[in-house]
C-alpha cells in the first residue's frame, strides 16, 4: 500500500504549459480538417472515392502497411545488438503510439524507450547508442530525400524552380549537418568540444530551476563517439539498407494509395509523388502537432494537387486513406503492444519482473 502512495507522489502534476501545448495543437487539427482540407474537396466526395475500393485493393493496402510497420522493426534491430523480432516489434509500436499521440511526444517516447529497455535488461549505454544512431540515420535520411527527388524529377522533366529552391536549402542543411558529424567523429577533442557546450547551455537552463549544472557530458560525448564508431564500423550497412526500405515501404503505401483512388501515371507521376512525399517528410520533424497529425496531411494534399488539380477528391481520398494506414492504426496497435509490455514478464529482468509482480499485487490490493 505504502509503494502504491510512493509512486502516486512521483507522478508530476499536469501542468499549464502541458495543457497549453495540447489545446494549440488541438486547434491547429481541428483548423485543418475543419477549414483547410475541405477546400480542396468536400469530405462527402472523399468518402465516395474511397467507397470504391475494391476487396483486392483493400487488402493489398493492408499487406503493403504491415510489410512497411516490419521494416521498422528491423531498423530498429540494426541499430540495437540483441534486440529480437518481438521486442522490436513492442518497442517500436508503443513508443511511435506516443510520439503520435502526446505533444512534444518524440521526448516523452524516448523516455520510454530508456525505460522499456532497461526494464529488458540493456544498459544504459546501449540505449543512448540506440536512440542516437537511429536519430542520426532517420534524420539524414529525411535531408537526403528531397535530394534524390529532385534526380528523380529532373530525369522525368518535372522539375520546377519551387523544388530546386527547397532541394537548395535541404542540400545547405544536409552539408552542414554532414559537416558537423564529420568532425563530432574524427576528432574525440572536438566531441569533448561540443558535449562541454551543450553541457554549458543546459546547466544555465538547470540555474534557472535551482538545479546543480552537468559537468560530464563532454566525456560523455567522447564515451558517445566511440561507441558509435564501434557500432557504425559493424553495422554501417544494415542500419541503412533498413532505414532506407523503411521509406521506401512507406512511400509505396502512399503510391498504392494514389493508384487505387484512379490517380493515374499521367496525372500525377512516381517521381512528382516521391518528390511531395520526401519534403512532406520533413515537416514531420517540425513538432506542431503530435506526429505532425494535419500539417503533413496538409502538405501532402497541397503538393499532389498542385501536380493534378482536376482530381482533387481523389487525391485527398489517397492522402488520408494513406494517413490513416500509416498513422491512425499505430495508435491502438501501440495500445496493445504497451500491455505485452507490462505483462510479458518473462522478457524483463528478474529484479524487474518481481517488482512488476509487486505492483500488480498492489494494484488489486487498493
Amino acid at each position: 500500500m505504502e509503494a502504491a502512495h510512493t509512486a502516486e507522489r512521483t507522478r508530476k502534476p499536469l501542468g499549464w504549459k502541458k495543457i497549453f501545448g495540447y489545446i494549440v495543437s488541438l486547434i491547429i487539427v481541428i483548423a485543418i480538417f475543419t477549414w483547410a482540407i475541405p477546400k480542396f474537396a468536400n469530405y462527402r466526395d472523399v468518402w465516395a472515392a474511397i467507397k470504391t475500393l475494391t476487396p483486392l485493393e483493400t487488402w493489398s493496402l493492408v499487406a503493403a502497411t504491415l510489410f512497411n510497420l516490419v521494416t521498422y522493426w528491423w531498423a530498429n534491430q540494426a541499430a540495437l545488438p540483441g534486440l529480437g523480432i518481438g521486442k522490436a516489434a513492442v518497442l517500436t509500436q508503443t513508443t511511435t503510439s506516443v510520439a503520435n499521440t502526446l505533444p512534444a511526444g518524440g521526448a516523452v517516447a524516448i523516455g520510454l524507450t530508456y525505460a522499456i529497455l532497461d526494464s529488458w535488461g540493456f544498459t544504459g549505454t546501449s540505449v543512448a547508442l540506440y536512440v542516437g544512431v537511429t536519430g542520426i540515420w532517420n534524420i539524414f535520411t529525411k535531408l537526403g530525400l528531397p535530394m534524390l527527388a529532385l534526380v528523380f524529377l529532373a530525369l522525368s522533366g518535372h522539375l520546377t524552380p519551387t523544388y530546386i529552391l527547397a532541394a537548395i536549402l535541404g542540400l545547405v542543411v544536409l552539408s552542414v549537418a554532414v559537416g558537423l558529424f564529420t568532425l563530432l567523429f574524427r576528432s574525440e577533442a572536438f566531441a569533448i568540444k561540443i558535449g562541454n557546450w551543450l553541457g554549458r547551455v543546459a546547466s544555465w537552463f538547470r540555474r534557472l530551476l535551482r538545479k546543480p549544472p552537468v559537468t560530464t557530458w563532454g566525456d560523455g560525448a567522447a564515451r558517445f563517439r566511440r561507441d558509435t564508431i564501434a557500432l557504425v564500423e559493424h553495422r554501417w550497412f544494415r542500419l541503412s539498407w533498413t532505414t532506407v526500405l523503411s521509406q521506401s515501404a512507406l512511400f509505396i503505401v502512399l503510391l498504392m494509395s494514389l493508384r487505387h483512388m484512379g490517380i493515374s501515371e499521367q496525372e500525377v507521376s512516381t517521381a512528382e509523388a516521391f518528390a511531395v512525399f520526401a519534403f512532406s517528410r520533413l515537416l514531420s520533424a517540425v513538432p506542431i502537432t503530435p506526429g505532425a497529425v494535419g500539417v503533413i496531411d496538409l502538405g501532402y494534399i497541397g503538393g499532389l494537387t498542385a501536380f493534378d488539380s482536376a482530381e482533387k477528391a481523389q487525391i485527398v481520398a489517397a492522402v488520408l486513406l494513406f494517413r490513416a494506414l500509416t498513422y491512425v492504426v499505430q495508435i491502438p496497435i501501440g495500445g496493445f503492444t504497451y500491455i505485452i509490455w507490462r505483462v510479458k514478464s518473462d522478457w524483463r529482468r528478474a529484479e524487474d519482473a518481481a517488482a512488476q509482480g509487486e505492483r500488480v499485487k498492489i494494484y488489486f490490493a487498493t
